[in-house]
């Protein structure tokens, strides 16, 4: 099938073509807008400050970009452990089951010791709380089990003002282009299946035989 007999297709069911995006794109409106609840994201960021016995000489951790972040590294994925989350939890009188249905996203730099913490919940307030509980959690846990002096909070987490998700322009948008595809699908497959012979020339193609003449409709 070439474009132009594929445009012709689309131009044929033209009003099939452009109903089926819509009422994908509505349903999916509808489904975001009243199914899908608000989501926040808090964020809070800390510094890694190494043992001073770690600092001494002049090519240590300061100097040492590598190790660095291998320290940052640590603590970043101790800060999912077990332990900070149910010590977390045990400080916000929370449930740590509770805790884990929180998206709970851990970043470090590549260059310093910066880690940020982002909590994403259905309620801005518990977001943050959580944010800031597991960056205190985590100073505390890091200095026994870690040797770092002290994992210091740089900007505590504040309640978002406004929702970070869920995305709905875009799932819309997403429905609006499936329809798009379902429809031309539809409309190609309706074609293949549909085996009349509706020009002169699929009859050349199936009796290899010339046209001759025609014989009009006569109303």
């Amino acid at each position: 099938m070439s474009l132009l007999e594929l445009l012709q297709i689309i131009r044929k069911h033209l009003k099939l073509v452009i109903a089926l995006p819509i009422i994908f794109a509505a349903v999916a409106a509808v489904f975001c807008w009243t199914m899908l609840a608000n989501t926040y994201t808090a964020s809070a960021s800390m510094y890694v400050l190494a043992n001073s016995a770690e600092m001494t000489g002049s090519a240590t951790l300061s100097t040492d970009l590598s190790a660095s972040q291998m320290l940052s590294n640590d603590v970043a994925q101790l800060i999912k452990s077990d332990r900070v989350l149910n010590q977390t939890a045990e400080e916000l009188n929370m449930d740590a089951d509770e805790i884990r249905n929180y998206d709970v996203a851990v970043t470090s730099s590549t260059e310093t010791r910066l880690i940020t913490i982002s909590v994403t919940g259905n309620t801005p307030n518990s977001a943050a709380a959580i944010a800031n509980g597991l960056a205190n959690t985590t100073n505390t846990v890091a200095q026994e089990i870690m040797d770092v002096e002290a994992v210091n909070v740089i900007d505590e987490a504040s309640a978002p003002a406004e929702p970070s998700g869920p995305r709905r322009p875009l799932y819309v948008a997403i429905a609006f282009l499936s329809g798009i595809v379902v429809a031309v699908l539809i409309v190609v497959v309706m074609d293949m299946v549909n085996t009349r012979i509706r020009k002169p020339e699929e009859i050349e193609e199936l009796l290899d035989i010339p046209v001759i003449g025609r014989i009009p409709v006569i109303k």
